[in-house]
C-alpha cells in the first residue's frame, strides 16, 4: 500500500484511513518499531483490556473455580 507523505505544522506524517484503523484496532495511539531498513507500527492497546467483563462472564457462568486445592499451608505464611 502507497501512502503520501503530508505536511502537519513543521512535521511530516500520514494518514491511515478509517477501514485500516478498525482493522487493527488502532485508537488514540501506536508504538512505532524501528528496524534497520523498515518501520512498524503497531497498535498501542492496553494488554488487560475487556478483562473485567471477562472476569465477570466467567462468574457468572460459574467458570471461576480453583483449578487446584490451596497446597499452601495460611498459618505457616501468617508468622
Amino acid at each position: 500500500m502507497e501512502l503520501s507523505v503530508i505536511n502537519i505544522g513543521n512535521s511530516k506524517g500520514i494518514r491511515l484511513s478509517k477501514t485500516i484503523l478498525e482493522k487493527y484496532s488502532i485508537g488514540d495511539k501506536i508504538e512505532l518499531i524501528l528496524k534497520k531498513e523498515y518501520m512498524i507500527l503497531k497498535p498501542k492497546n492496553k494488554p488487560r483490556k475487556g478483562w473485567d467483563q471477562a472476569f465477570k462472564k466467567m462468574h457468572e457462568d460459574g467458570d471461576d473455580q480453583l483449578l487446584m486445592a490451596n497446597v499452601l499451608d495460611d498459618e505457616e505464611w501468617s508468622k
